[in-house]
């Protein structure tokens, strides 16, 4: 589940735009002020950050300006000004898109859609090394996993049946498939040793156990 950051403090828009992004399949949280906003994400992982500019104690073009220190986050900048003057300033701080208010809710909605799928892609082409599904970061080479940006340990066949499962995401594996791939094909073993290891696995997975489907009679699949 894709994660956003809504950063305004005008409490009616905040609202409107949760109700929308939740629609869409987004968790969210939100903050007031622009300092807020660059404190959880020291803390947390988002997609996308949905920044008003103008909010007390510290302003949306100086927030995004310290995240892009130590984060690269998309931020879509809204702003009851239109000026050209302000987008030019937004894009030259690293703002992804510039909204005027008022605003269509599903325009917007297709704007962040755009920038979170743009970016993501973006990402992996970067370090394909680097998978990433909702708050599940797998590093292959350095043989990590992060949930919500926090180390979780995992054997190395909880590692392996994960990387195969998030490898072929969408796609309904079976248990010799996964099997085969994890433990070789000369394993003369019981295939609910499966079973046991994605019943393990999800427990380390906490609220993203469920993006391991069972399919009845066949295998699992990842996906949202």
């Amino acid at each position: 589940m894709p994660k956003i950051l809504i950063a305004d403090d005008e409490k009616d828009i905040s609202t409107l735009i949760k109700r929308y992004a939740e629609r869409d399949g987004f968790e969210v949280a939100a903050v007031e002020d622009g300092s807020e906003a660059v404190e959880l994400c020291r803390k947390e992982d988002f997609d996308i950050i949905v920044m008003d500019v103008m909010m007390p104690d510290m302003d949306g073009f100086t927030a995004c300006r310290k995240i892009r220190e130590f984060k690269d986050i998309p931020v879509l900048m809204l702003s009851a000004r239109g000026a050209e003057y302000d987008k030019l300033f937004g894009f030259e701080v690293g703002v992804d898109d510039y909204v005027t208010k008022p605003f269509s809710p599903k325009e917007l909605m297709a704007r962040i859609n755009v920038i979170v799928k743009r970016h993501s892609l973006s990402s992996q082409k970067k370090n394909p090394d680097i998978i990433t599904f909702g708050g599940i970061v797998l590093d292959k080479l350095g043989h990590t996993v992060k949930i919500d940006g926090s180390d979780t340990e995992l054997t190395s066949k909880e590692f392996s049946i994960l990387l195969f499962l998030m490898d072929n995401k969408g796609i309904v594996l079976s248990r010799d498939q996964i099997l085969n791939e994890v433990w070789g094909y000369d394993y003369f073993g019981d295939d609910r040793t499966v079973d046991w290891q994605i019943k393990l696995l999800r427990n380390k997975l906490g609220k993203y156990r469920e993006y391991i489907h069972t399919i009845r009679g066949v295998g699992y699949k990842f996906e949202n």
